[in-house]
């Protein structure tokens, strides 16, 4: 992809992302799969949208001024986006992450110049199983260092500039790009692309279906009981029945993807496609056969490929090729 102009900072090479037809995957299928390569932004992830979008709205409302401090929880994506940033922009930043997040997210933080606050995990809790109460842990903390620092807080799970990125620039990109698509599916974390995407594809055409795809045995927005909160599927299906950020009106369905058919599928897009994405982009792809084996046969689907493999490389996801 090239870019027509001279880009002034960091700040002007996040988003307009490629959208790649997955082909070779859907070969032997009545369909289309649409896949946009968030990995290509700055900070290889989704994520650094809205922390532009959060840091910029902060400003304008008056919020932010030179020298503050912010912070964030993250698994690491939201937090690479913040401290790329705030680097740009000069703010300190201070990332609260649960040591059950892979490795390769914190070193990045801190070479990005943020100073990186790792949270225990819950005592029955297994390195790269976030669950929902190790998520409650590093909000504790969160909440701690805002006070103590009187810091500003990026909230991505509460502020609109989360799903408010994805509307104006996610969606917009994806049906200039695609030049029409039939149906939706993103693995939630915050909720934030999902609401933002939803709500932008409904206005252009209200009979685009959005479906919410989460793990099997930890689906709480589609009202199942949760089983399975220590999937492996990182930065997202945390158990929260409600989220901030999605309207229920906008979800159509509700798709569950096993952490073995994430595994595959982000193996799959390495070898068959070339997209070395990380495991939220093997749920969206496994959600989106889902659909096009059933209710959307012939139909076309976009997807988020929402992070880069090069975060799991400390990770079984990777293990086996090495």
């Amino acid at each position: 992809m090239t870019r027509a102009k001279l880009c002034a900072s960091v700040l002007d090479v996040i988003g307009d992302t490629p959208l790649v037809e997955l082909g070779r995957i859907t070969g032997g299928d009545d369909g289309r799969v649409f896949a946009k390569l968030e990995y290509f932004n700055p900070g290889y992830s989704k994520k650094d949208r809205i922390a532009r979008q959060m840091i910029e709205d902060a400003e304008q409302a008056g919020a932010l001024k030179p020298g503050d401090t912010v912070v964030e929880l993250t698994s690491g994506n939201t937090g690479t986006g913040l401290a790329i940033v705030c680097a740009a922009k000069g703010y300190r930043f201070v990332a609260v992450m649960s040591r059950g997040n892979s490795v390769e997210r914190a070193r990045m933080m801190k070479a990005l110049g943020a100073e990186v606050q790792l949270v225990d995990q819950c005592p029955d809790s297994t390195p790269g199983e976030v669950t929902g109460a190790d998520l409650a842990r590093v909000e504790e903390q969160a909440r701690e260092i805002v006070r103590q620092r009187c810091a500003f807080r990026a909230d991505q799970f509460q502020l609109p500039g989360n799903a408010r990125a994805h509307y104006r620039h996610t969606a917009p990109e994806i049906m200039r790009q695609s030049g029409g698509i039939d149906a939706f599916c993103d693995f939630i974390g915050s909720g934030g692309s999902f609401a933002g995407c939803a709500q932008y594809f409904k206005e252009c055409d209200p009979a685009i279906q959005c479906y919410v795809v989460e793990p099997q045995g930890a689906a709480a927005l589609a009202g199942g009981p949760v089983t399975d909160g220590r999937h492996r599927i990182q930065g997202g299906g945390y158990s929260m029945p409600e989220l901030a950020q999605i309207d229920r009106a906008l979800i159509d369905g509700f798709l569950q993807v096993s952490d073995g058919d994430a595994i595959e599928m982000t193996r799959r897009l390495a070898k068959e496609e070339g997209l070395f994405a990380g495991i939220s982009s093997g749920a969206n792809l496994a959600g989106a056969l889902q659909l096009l084996r059933g209710a959307h046969r012939g139909g076309r689907i976009a997807i988020l490929l929402p992070d880069s493999g090069l975060k799991y490389l400390s990770t079984d996801l990777w293990s086996h090729h090495c």
